[in-house]
Formats: structure tokens, sequence, C-alpha cells
């Protein structure tokens, strides 16, 4: 054996493929430490002799590194750089150590290996499973005062960051013919068969090189080779092709409908010194035609008293640590198994110079070759003996093994263990995308069955437990994939002769062997949640049948690892203790992310002022310079209020709403919904979607529509124009644009395929502004040359196209503030020169701008509605006072049945009225609660609410608009609204406040 290094007391001199010369230094809890270019934090530590990395989340218990890959359950450490950029829970199996890397062991005080919080292992009968369901219900109010401020300071394993992320993120999509998921031996045979067979090919896997399993199966041999070096070679030769993406440190993390697949790629990470302009993460939105999953298998470990020691990990992560990364994880170590793979790893480590203590295998009967290769050795097999127990504290230091029939037990001192219960593959991405699982009794596995989506599992992961039918599975599913992609791709030619050195065969499932009777012993199934063997039976005699209750009352598999190594141990218990077979009981669902995924990867650019994007109008800039204050509507820059020197926002709206009356005003509309619709059968399926009639509705004129929802509630509401037999321009509410789209397209393509019907947004086609007022045509007839304004040839609810100052426009003479108005549509590029030459003309004419906020006064002034506002999702168009805006003699429309359910058309709906403060100067609070007598005794029983309500100047007392009880039949009572300095006194009257006589526009 050669000495190791003498910084790194179990680093191998000549072992593993990484570079002695590149060396890096990085601190674990303050100390620092030595390692080398392309180690894992987990392989660093190891080198360092380092096995105790952190403490269990329950019970606080010593934990260690369990695995060499992203299913680590148990080494979630917190990771620095610098005072600003800190992440927790992050897996140190993934972590790639760099120098100035600053890493944290997590869930422990004062330190890593004096934790006061161990005093819950001492008391672990009291928090067995289920614990938190039955202990907070009593005293109740305890809950507010005890319980939850603990839980909350107890719950987590990491410290979240106290400061805004530094870092940037980045965001791509992208389409291919062929996704492969994993870079193992079937992954970089599909893709190079579908690659060579012509397909467009995105392949990635979440380490940093390809090979999978591979980098630890010493013994593989493809086309006469090394495994992993043909696997290098592989990765190099896709890269190098026109048609293929290679994405190394990037995991396939969640599979949704139509093939689209999300991938998280790590960027910089592994970087001591990234450039500040680089992203850290890049989320890719990928849409293939064929998905290929080649994800691999997952180790189990075997389930026994103190099976969660430091120093006790998977037979496959030890094989990973000495022949990639060249470390070795104890100098003594013991077996415990029943799979064959463990074999070679003990086979590997005592060539390394490692004492193999003893290999005890649980199963009766062994492959002789395998007997035989460790009786070379010197190595004790002990053949149907189990591990019953595990001593020591902070790290492993003996073992206790008996036969599995009883007997003497024997204690054995190691200084590490490793363990294979057998191969699970890996099906989540095949359960994300909706596939369903079967069951293979021989092999006592879960596998891929019928595929929901386009797509195949190669390897592993479905099945093949041998290198050769890795290969060849992955090369047949990337050939298949791109002939089902491309239609008529050319074959590949793709051959790959593979000899494998070890065998995967061999299964347990569950725990083994009890110690003696009397012993209180953990045996743990589920790592990270501390979820024991007893934990599971308990749930059973609880009454928990299902293993989705069996899951939640014991939290087995709900940790961040997603149950990797605990779900087929969790399952086989239940199944013992319930006496039935494992496929009867059922698997838990594999929801996404596959891993945990940072919010920065997933928000991407969108945080800070990019949280939500900023919509403007093409007027923006003259608002601005006109001293708009502005209000967010949406994602819209809408103006608010238009204030003059000493004006407040009261004075400034009181002054625009008066003006708009006397004289004239002009608002930007430009946020309002636009929707073309288009085809012969236009008519008709407007006259489906709203309330309204349609049919008739001649060319050049408008109608206002109410759109409900199957439930007869009212949905949106907007004005609609027929500009030609065959061409609607129809208008929504700025917040209700989107969905009124959907909506319709949902209908159309669903309930109404037959018709000839076409659906365009054009919201950001056109911009619009409102001009309003007596002197309105005064204003516009300059600029519509030709076009007659007066009421006789341009009634009110019509609709006239021509050039405004020469360019395009709809105009529409309407009106939301029940004066005499018009909106002027031109196209959006034009829209703020129109806005400028209108607001010049005005001005001169004695008028001003106006914002949002004096519209809502104007148009609660006329009792017109705002959806979203007077309207909560359970208002019919009855109840809004609007039934004249459903059609008498309409047979269909959506939400006619609805509409006649007896609920809806009871007496005591709330309906919406008008409220008058008696005391002629109380503006009621919007939301405020309405009684009918003041005098009741708490809790008051409430009758409605107040949904507007302002100041009208025009009207010179408040105003206000309500839900209440009846309220139809309530106009002309008095009615009590609690406020904050008393209760006030109002009349309850109709919605039109001003100029009840006039109605609408220039014809009333």
């Amino acid at each position: 054996m050669t000495a190791p290094s003498t910084t790194q007391p179990n680093r191998i001199a000549g072992a593993g493929r990484l570079t002695p010369a590149n060396g890096v230094r990085f601190t674990f809890d303050g100390e620092t430490y030595h390692g080398l270019a392309g180690d894992t934090l987990a392989s660093a530590l190891l080198a360092n002799d380092v096995h105790l990395v952190g403490r269990s989340f329950k019970y606080h218990r010593p934990r260690g590194i369990v695995t060499a890959g992203p299913e680590e359950p148990n080494a979630l450490v917190g990771i620095a750089r610098g005072s600003a950029r800190r992440q927790p829970n992050v897996r140190a199996t993934v972590q790639e150590v760099h120098d100035g890397l600053e890493a944290t062991s997590q869930n422990r005080w004062p330190s890593l290996s004096a934790d006061v919080g161990e005093v819950n292992d001492w008391m672990s009968p009291v928090f067995a499973a289920g614990f938190y369901y039955k202990t907070f219900m009593w005293p109740k109010k305890a809950w507010d005062t005890v319980y939850e401020p603990f839980i909350r300071r107890a719950a987590g394993l990491g410290v979240a960051p106290d400061q805004p992320d530094p870092d940037r993120y980045a965001a791509r999509y992208a389409h291919c013919d062929v996704l492969v998921c994993g870079g193992g031996a079937a992954g970089l045979g599909a893709a190079l068969a579908a690659a060579e067979a012509g397909a467009s090919v995105i392949i990635c896997d979440e380490r940093p090189t390809f090979g999978g399993a591979l980098a630890f199966e010493a013994d593989a041999r493809i086309e006469e080779r090394d495994g992993y070096e043909w696997a290098v070679e592989t990765a190099a030769k896709l890269a190098a092709m026109d048609n293929v993406r290679v994405l190394p440190r990037t995991t396939a993390f969640g599979y949704y409908a139509q093939n689209f697949v999300a991938l998280a790629e790590r960027l910089t990470d592994h970087l001591a010194e990234p450039d500040p302009a680089m992203a850290r993460e890049r989320l890719w939105q990928v849409r293939a035609k064929r998905v290929v999953m080649a994800t691999g298998a997952i180790e189990r470990h075997m389930v026994f008293a103190n099976n969660d020691r430091p120093g006790i990990m998977l037979a496959s992560a030890a094989r990973a640590y000495l022949n990639h990364y060249g470390v070795l994880i104890g100098r003594t170590i013991g077996v415990y198994t029943a799979n064959d793979s463990a074999y070679a790893a003990a086979f590997e480590l005592k060539r390394a110079g490692a004492d193999i203590a003893v290999i005890a295998d649980i199963r009766e009967t062994v492959d002789p070759t395998l007997r035989e290769q460790a009786g070379k050795l010197g190595i004790r097999v002990l053949t149907h003996h189990a591990v019953v127990a595990a001593g020591g504290k902070l790290r492993v230091s003996s073992i206790v093994i008996r036969p599995c029939q009883g007997g003497s037990r024997q204690v054995i001192p190691v200084g590490a263990l490793i363990m294979s219960a057998g191969w699970t593959p890996s099906v989540h991405l095949f359960s994300q995308s909706r596939g369903k699982l079967r069951f293979d009794p021989e092999k006592r596995l879960f596998l891929p069955g019928e595929h929901a989506q386009a797509s195949a599992s190669a390897g592993a992961c479905n099945g093949a437990d041998d290198l050769a039918a890795t290969l060849e599975e992955g090369i047949a599913a990337g050939e298949a994939a791109a002939k089902a992609a491309r239609g008529g791709a050319k074959g590949s030619s793709v051959t790959i002769r593979a000899e494998a050195g070890g065998s995967w065969s061999g299964s347990m499932l569950g725990a083994g062997p009890n110690p003696e009777a009397g012993k209180v012993v953990k045996a743990f199934v589920d790592y990270q949640n501390d979820v024991t063997e007893k934990d599971i039976r308990l749930a059973v005699r609880e009454g928990f049948h299902s293993i989705e209750h069996v899951k939640r009352f014991t939290t087995n598999g709900m940790a961040t690892d997603q149950g990797k190594l605990s779900n087929m141990h969790g399952l086989a218990i239940a199944a013992e203790a319930l006496d039935r077979p494992i496929p009867e009981v059922g698997l838990t669902t594999f929801r996404a992310p596959y891993t945990p995924v940072t919010f920065g990867a997933l928000v991407g650019h969108g945080r800070g002022v990019l949280f939500d994007p900023v919509r403007r109008t093409a007027m923006h800039d003259s608002h601005v310079a006109l001293g708009a204050a502005f209000e967010d509507v949406g994602q819209w820059k809408r103006p608010w209020y238009y204030p003059r020197a000493g004006e407040d926002m009261a004075a400034t709206v009181n002054r625009e709403c008066v003006t708009v009356r006397q004289s004239v005003g002009l608002f930007d509309a430009s946020t309002l919904g636009k929707i073309e619709v288009v085809g012969p059968d236009a008519a008709a399926f407007l006259h489906l979607m709203y309330t309204n009639p349609f049919m008739k509705l001649g060319v050049g004129r408008l109608r206002y529509g109410i759109k409900c929802r199957e439930d007869g509630f009212i949905y949106d509401d907007g004005v609609v124009g027929r500009i030609a037999a065959d061409r609607f321009h129809v208008t929504t509410t700025t917040g209700g644009a989107p969905r009124v789209l959907h909506h319709m397209e949902d209908y159309l393509q669903t309930e109404f395929p037959d018709m000839e019907v076409w659906l365009t947004s054009t919201s950001e086609q056109w911009a619009v502004m409102a001009l309003q007022g007596p002197k309105a045509a005064e204003v516009l007839a300059p600029f519509v040359g030709g076009m007659d304004l007066s009421v006789e040839a341009f009634p009110f609810m019509s609709v006239r196209e021509g050039t405004f100052a020469g360019v395009p426009t709809r105009l529409f003479r309407m009106s939301f503030a029940g004066e005499d108005g018009f909106e002027i549509n031109v196209p959006a590029d034009f829209g703020k020169a129109a806005w400028d030459m209108l607001h010049d003309k005005v001005d001169e004419a004695g008028g001003c701008p106006y914002g949002t906020e004096t519209m809502h006064v104007l148009r609660a002034e006329k009792g017109y509605i705002i959806v979203g506002q007077d309207t909560d999702g359970t208002v019919t168009p009855h109840d809004a006072g609007l039934s004249w805006a459903v059609g008498k003699n309409k047979d269909d429309f959506v939400g006619i049945r609805g509409l006649a359910r007896p609920d809806l058309v009871t007496d005591g709906r709330r309906q919406l009225v008008g409220l008058r403060s008696k005391d002629g100067r109380t503006v009621l609070e919007e939301g405020a609660q309405i009684v009918a007598d003041a005098g009741q005794d708490p809790p008051m029983t409430m009758i409605g609410w107040v949904s507007s309500s302002y100041w009208s100047a025009n009207c010179g007392e408040p105003i206000a608009m309500a839900l209440i009880e009846g309220g139809f039949d309530r106009i002309g009572q008095t009615l009590h609204v609690p406020m904050a300095d008393g209760v006030i006194e109002v009349e309850v009257r109709d919605t039109n406040f001003w100029n009840p006589d006039k109605e609408g526009g220039a014809d009333g």
C-alpha cells in the first residue's frame, strides 16, 4: 500500500482520477482543510478523515456521509461565498470544492460534536411518529403562545439567508427531437444513437462529468478499454457534434405535460472566482418530441440498529470515493449486504490497503465465484448473517453480527461499514410524466410500465442489472426516439461492446433481523426525517393502512431527498405489518422537483424591478411630463391623477371630476383588453359567450356586454363593436384581458369547435384615448376630417372607421362617465403623438387630463360597476342591477343554466345598491360591513359590505355602492355602517347619483 498524503490522511496516492497537483483549500466549521480540484465537499472531508458532518432533524443524532450523489440524506451543509452569498441544506456529495469555499454544519448548538439538542434522542419515546399531531391539540390557547413559536424556531435544518441574493440567474427555452436525461452508459448510448440518426439531441446529467456508475465500476470495460474513459470520450464526441447539446451539472428535475421537461444547470458553484457577469444557475425549459430516461438506479441502505452512525455508508459510495476521488473511507471496514455489488466494493477496498473485517451477507447462498475471490483475498464471508447493531457514537466503532436464524453474537471492531440492500430504479421522472409503474415480483422492484407520454426508459432505471444490457437498451431507445421524432430518420450504425466486471443481483426490502428482545434501538428507514422501522409499524397499528397515510403520519419519504433511499424499505415494512403483498399496498407519488431547486433558478431574472413585468402605454412619457402620479393596475403603470402646484390627491380628483362634467377630460384607456373576433360565425359565437344578444347588432354599432362563467356569476364586462358582418372589436377590463381570451379560446376549441371563428389579442396594437365631457365633439372635430360627429350621423354607442390626424382610427362614441364621449383607437406607434395633439386642444377648451381615480368617481356617480370591485365572484347580472343586459329571448349562452339555479333567484341575495351618508360628509370605508341594527350585541349580523366609496365634488356629498342582502327591497331604508370613529347611518338608494334622467351620452 502506498502511503497517504500527509495533509489528507485518507487520500491514496495513485488512486482515483483527480490530479494531485491541483490542490484547493476550504473550511468546514471554521477549520481549514485541503482537497483536490474535482473533489466534492464530501470526498474532501473523507480524505481528511472527517465523517461527522451534521445532526439529524428530530433527534439531533450524529450523522455522516451515506452516499456519493444527489440522493444524500445526511450530509446537508450551509455554503457561503462572502457575507451575502449563503445557501443552506446543500448536499455535500454534490457541492464541488474550490479555493475559499466556506461550509458549515447545521442543526447543532453549540458545536457539532457537543450538541445540546441531543436531549431529544434521550426523550425519543415522547417524539414517536405522529406525536406532533397529538401533542399540540391541548390546551388550545397554548398554540399561539407556546407551541407555534417553539415549532417555528425548531423547524428546518439550515439557517435561511438574511441578505438579498447577489447572484444572477438565467433561463433558456429549447426544443429538440430527443432529450436524454442521464449521462451514464445507457444515456450516452441513447444520445449517440439518436445523434447519428440525424436527430437534434440534448443530453443532461447532474454530475460534472458523464459516466454514471462507470465512475466507480472499476472492472467495467467498453470497447476494450476502461468504461469511464469510454464515457468521457463519448461525451466529448457528442459535444463536438452540431446537432447535440451536452449539459453537465444539469438536473432534470420535473417532467410535465406534452414532453415539457425542466432542467436546472449549475454554472458557477464550482468556481473559486466566478465572473460576476455570469449567471450562477440556468433554468432550461425543454420541449422534446421524444424523451429517453436513463436515470439509473439508487443503492439502498440496510435497516438495523444504529445504522445512522457516521462512517456507515453505501457500498457504491465507498467505491466512488476510492475509484474516482482516490479516498479510502477507513482502515478497518465491515461489509453488510444482500447484493453482489458490495463484494466488488470489498475487493477493491481490500486491494487499496483496507482491512475488510467481515462480509455479512443476509442471503443463504452466494455466488461461489464471489466466495472464491473473497477467500483469495483473505476476507471472511458469513452468509445468512445479519448486522443487528452498530457501536460508537460520533463514529462507528464496531458492529454486532449474528446468524439470521438466531445464535451467538459477534462484536467486530470496525472504523467504517459499507452496506447494500440492492438497487432501486430511479423512476421519479417516469412517475412525474404520469407513467404507470409495474411491480416485478422476481426482482421485487417497481419498474416503468405503460408510458403516458412520448418517452422511453433505458438501463438501470428500466431494471437492467448488467452493463451489456444497459448499453443495448440505451442504443435501442435512442434509435427508436430518433426515428419517431423525425419520421424517416436514417438508421444508426452504433454498436458498442461491453464487458461488466461485477453483478448487481440480489435484493432485500424492509428491516433486517432485530436484536435481542428488550433493547431500545433505532433502526432508521428515513435518515433525513428520523423515521425508524418502529414508526412505520406504529402507523399501521394506529390504523393508517394507505401508504400515503403512512407516509404523512411518519413523514417517511417527505424530506428533501424525496425518499430515494427510504421509500421501498418503508413500503416493505408497512406491507409486512399489514400482511399484504407490496403491489397491493402501492407506492407513494413522486413529485417534482427530483432534487431541491433554488428559488433563484426558478425565478431567473424576475426579481427586484423585474419581479413583475412593468407595462407602459404608448403615452407614458407624456403622462410623466404632465406630472402624473401613477398606480399599478395589473402590470400596467396607469396615471392615477395629475396634480397641479399646491394640490393634494383629493383636491386634484375633485378638480378633474368637475372639469370633465363641465368641459372636457382626456383619459388614457389603452390598457383595456382588446380582442379581434373574426369569422363567418363571429356573431353567433359572441351570442353564446355573452348574456346579451349579438345576432342582430348592426355593423357600426356598439353594445355593452356581460360575460358570465358557467355558474352564472359575472366574469367580465366590456363594450363590443361590430366593425363588419364578420368582424368584432371586443374590449375587456384591464385585468381580465388574458383570462377572457383564454376563456373564449377554451370554449371555441372544446364546446364550439365547428364554428369558423378566429381570436386575436390586439391589446397592444391600439392606443386608446377617452375624450369625455360636453366639449368632447368640439375638441375632436379638427382631427377627424370628413367625419360627421353630429348625434344624428354618429349616434351614441356607435363605431366608425376613418382617420385621426391622418392615421387609421376606430372611433367609438361611448362613455364610462355618463357624458358625451369618444374612445379614439389609433395604432400604438402613433399613440403619444395623438395624445399630445388632443391634450393641447383639451387645454385650449379649458379641460384637463384625468386619471384612474377620477374615472372611478365619475363611473360611480352614474352607478357603473367595475368587475372585481363591485363584484366578488358570486354576483349575477341580476344582483348587479343589469337584468336588462341578459337577452330575454336567448335560449343559450354561457351561464344560462347557472342563472336558473334556485339559489341564484331566491330572495335575500346580495344586490348592488347605492348608499348615501345621512350626515352628508362621511366617506365610507371600502370593505366596511353593513348592519341593519346598530344596537346588536357582538357578534353582529352583517348583511353586506361597501364595494365603492368616494367623495363626489359634482354631487357635493359622499357616494357609495354596496352589496346588501335583499338590497333592491331595502331602497329607502336606513342601515348602519360601523366605522373606526363610530357608526354611520346610511340611506339605501339606487346607484345613479348624477343626473339620473340622462343615461349614457349625447343622446341620453
